[in-house]
């Protein structure tokens, strides 16, 4: 059923917002200083042409290790990242949803547009994994805090 949601979802308009992120991550590899920006920007241009079936989930809920995307460095990089580029990427994909909620049809893509503007106002210290990868990862990490107050 993803593959079709994927299929619909790239044919009618997820292309453009992919197109976004990919000329967002070719500006910040330009710069040389932003390359770490570029990476999670191809990453996501990814998620962004083909998102069903696929979730966003942070890299230290994932691994239960912090790295420097997890940390404070990465709320920096956050910061920056949303002046120069995610305020642009999250207005676009809230007007693409909202031109996606005037069909019934597309309210799941208008909703899925919703979920990559939160994305796109963060991206550092996050990942793309399966859904069933990032439920996994969040048991485990129900059950060790569970098992921690034991």
């Amino acid at each position: 059923m993803s593959a079709i949601g994927n299929l619909i979802w790239f044919l009618f308009g997820g292309v453009f917002m992919g197109l976004a992120w990919c000329f967002f991550g070719v500006l910040a590899f330009i710069s040389i200083i932003g390359i770490p920006w570029g990476r999670a920007c191809f990453v996501i241009a990814g998620f962004s042409f083909f998102p069903f079936g696929k979730e966003a989930i942070y890299r230290d809920e994932l691994t239960r290790n912090e790295d420097i995307g997890t940390g404070s460095l990465g709320f920096i990089g956050n910061v920056l990242w949303f002046i120069f580029a995610g305020f642009w990427l999250a207005i676009g994909h809230v007007m693409s949803a909202v031109a996606c909620f005037v069909t019934i049809i597309g309210i799941p893509f208008a909703i899925q547009h919703l979920k990559l503007a939160v994305i796109s106002i963060a991206p550092i210290g996050q990942t793309i994994v399966d859904k069933e990868v990032a439920a996994a990862a969040r048991r485990a990490n129900a059950e060790a805090e569970v098992n921690k107050w034991r």
